[in-house]
């Protein structure tokens, strides 16, 4: 990439490019944005965000466009791929960093939780984004404030949100929840075995979802059917601010992240078989990397962007499935 970054942002386009956005460059939080077109191999500038950000989120919504959203401040802008230019659009109500942005099934993006930096204050609030408005409006709230947890939506249009941090009185999180777009509500699902943050979630091509590390090495399953949690084997090496991605194959891909919770980064990857509920390491990566991004590529291929690794890095690399 043309600058370093960790706690970015990655998000696959419609046409296939990649689109990175902001970061920690090491120096400063940056406004900056690059595309990856894997036709080529190579990396372009595009038009600048109109604040600088990092940890914070951005998804595609159904119009193809990009909404990002938040990191120190509760603004949020929209990147038009076909203009390649940047307009700002509703602000969301709370200020947020390490918060959680869903796509819903509805075409609404999902906002939860996250933390006021100024504060340090975690929130237990949720918004709706309606990209038709551009406004955002207040839901139901989550029963814990939390931030740096997961969010993933199920097939039946719910978001089940997992473990992170929280201001409250258990400050490492082991509790879950489901959020129901039809009424705005919020009810527990149930608790994990291991309390975890900066984890990762990731949805099963059998309906299942994947919860893994988060300070240790362990995983477990949320079955949406039954409501229940179950342990299924542990990675090899325990990781925190790691990332998980869904392969073709319905394996799942993890990579770097930090051994522990003093923040050394790691190269390992892994593989996980849902038919087995095991885990096998795979290729190792050429950079230690923690608050890196993973992106599938529609060819299959996993993209690998920035991080830290001792040093805030903008090297990429190419997993190939």
């Amino acid at each position: 990439m043309h600058s370093s970054r960790a706690f970015h942002t990655a998000s696959l386009l419609p046409d296939g490019r990649v689109l990175v956005t902001g970061g920690d460059t090491g120096a400063d939080t940056t406004n900056g944005t690059e595309l990856y077109d894997p036709s080529t191999g190579l990396w372009t500038t595009t038009g600048s965000m109109r604040y600088a950000r990092d940890s914070h989120q951005a998804i595609v919504l159904r119009n193809g466009k990009v909404l990002v959203t938040g990191g120190d401040n509760p603004s949020a802008e929209i990147y038009n791929p076909s203009t390649r230019n940047w307009t700002i659009t509703g602000s969301m109500a709370y200020k947020r960093n390490f918060h959680i942005l869903s796509l819903l099934k509805n075409g609404q993006a999902l906002v939860t939780g996250g933390l006021d930096i100024q504060t340090a204050e975690c929130r237990n609030s949720a918004e709706l984004y309606n990209s038709l408005t551009g406004i955002w409006a207040i839901t139901g709230s989550m029963k814990d404030s939390r931030a740096c947890h997961t969010a993933t939506v199920l097939r039946n249009g719910k978001v089940l949100v997992t473990g992170g941090i929280s201001t409250g009185s258990q400050r490492y999180l082991k509790s879950a929840e489901l959020y129901d777009p039809s009424t705005g509500s919020w009810t527990s699902a149930g608790s994990m075995r291991d309390m975890r943050f900066f984890h990762t979630a990731s949805l099963l091509e059998n309906g299942k979802v994947l919860v893994t590390g988060g300070s240790q090495d362990t995983a477990e399953l949320y079955d949406p059917s039954t409501g229940l949690w179950t342990v299924t084997g542990s990675m090899h090496y325990a990781r925190t601010n790691h990332r998980a991605s869904m392969l073709r194959n319905g394996q799942v891909l993890v990579t770097g992240g930090a051994i522990d919770t003093y923040y050394v980064s790691i190269n390992s990857s892994e593989l996980y078989d849902p038919a087995t509920g095991a885990w096998i390491t795979t290729n190792n990566m050429q950079y230690t990397r923690l608050g890196h991004e993973a992106t599938i590529l529609k060819d299959g291929r996993v993209l690998v962007t920035g991080g830290e690794g001792g040093i805030y890095l903008k090297t990429t690399e190419l997993y190939y499935n």
